[in-house]
């Protein structure tokens, strides 16, 4: 059973995730949450697997919600809900520790399967849509990003040559398959690589993974 917790100031928006989620006898819903603050709370509180986390809330928002809630090293994850999908504060909610982000209008089954894919720790949003959404806002991303690194990256220091390559790649929006084609290997070894590059340089998740590789100038803009 896979548990959400849904963080929303809108009443039927609420209503109308609760009762979707709630239809499927893999999901449960432990509390709704009307604003940042609360929702950092009832996280603390109940552990959820999953955090529905609406941007905009009054006080606190969904942003520096999510940065107090990923910033625990809980297994709760939070997938942004933006009204649109290059919403200019999408970019920060991934930045701030989200596992991706869909569109509020997205299909019922699209939310599900999101849901799902985020409590196993996949990333939500497609590698096509991560870096389109990173090449629109690449001006985000902290002063000196731009230009050449003084020293290398210190996240970095651990990778094999062949796991900053697949890195690169990733960053590059390439599926699992694209990689073990362009480079020979089975899907299997290229899932084991990407888990280690997840491990070795603290990435929750595929989509933080593609930031750092923008972040080390791995993937130009």
């Amino acid at each position: 059973m896979t548990t959400v917790l849904i963080a929303d100031d809108q009443p039927l928006q609420r209503l109308g995730f609760r009762m979707l989620l709630e239809s499927q006898d893999d999901l449960t819903v432990l509390a709704e949450a009307t604003n940042g603050s609360e929702a950092v709370r009832l996280t603390a509180e109940l552990l959820p697997d999953v955090v529905l986390m609406d941007i905009r809330m009054p006080g606190l928002d969904g942003i520096e919600a999510t940065r107090r809630i990923t910033a625990t090293g809980d297994r709760t994850r939070v997938l942004i809900l933006t009204t649109f999908d290059l919403d200019e504060y999408a970019y920060a909610g991934l930045r701030a520790g989200a596992s991706g982000f869909l569109v509020k209008d997205a299909q019922p089954d699209d939310l599900l399967s999101g849901i799902r894919a985020v409590a196993t720790g996949d990333a939500v949003v497609a590698p096509s849509l991560t870096r389109r959404l990173l090449d629109a806002y690449v001006h985000h991303l902290p002063a000196g990003t731009h230009s050449e690194p003084s020293a290398p990256d210190p996240r970095l220091a651990t990778l094999t040559d062949r796991e900053r390559e697949i890195l690169t790649v990733i960053g590059k929006g390439w599926t699992n398959t694209e990689i073990a084609t362009r480079f020979h290997l089975a899907e299997s070894t290229v899932k084991t690589h990407v888990g280690r590059i997840l491990s070795k340089t603290g990435s929750r998740d595929r989509v933080q993974a593609v930031i750092l590789a923008y972040e080390t100038r791995l993937v130009q803009p």
